[in-house]
């Protein structure tokens, strides 16, 4: 079962959407919904900044097929846990 809520869904998809990786977010803002449920599940789970970094380069990788260089995954790996510390259902407040 789930434990998060659309809100939830929607502010990490803003977060994506930010990053754009491949830059087509404003023609296709549900192009990284497939970064979404497993995102989540590792953040519930515990999962670390190194693994995050990891399933984000994985992703760019071997589904976008693009270099992960310049795109900076760890720092997206690190955005992606402050939120989810912050302001993400771990933290108590609900989601943001």
């Amino acid at each position: 079962m789930q434990s998060w809520t659309t809100s939830t869904e929607n502010d990490l998809r803003r977060l994506l959407n930010e990053w754009d990786p491949i830059g087509v977010a404003d023609d296709a803002p549900d192009e990284y919904d497939c970064m979404l449920a497993p995102l989540l599940a590792r953040l519930h789970s515990g999962t670390g900044p190194a693994e995050i970094e990891a399933f984000l380069r994985h992703e760019l990788v071997d589904h976008f097929g693009i270099d992960p260089l310049g795109l900076r995954p760890d720092a997206m790996a690190a955005r992606v846990i402050a939120w989810w510390t912050s302001a993400g259902p771990g933290s108590g407040s609900g989601g943001a």
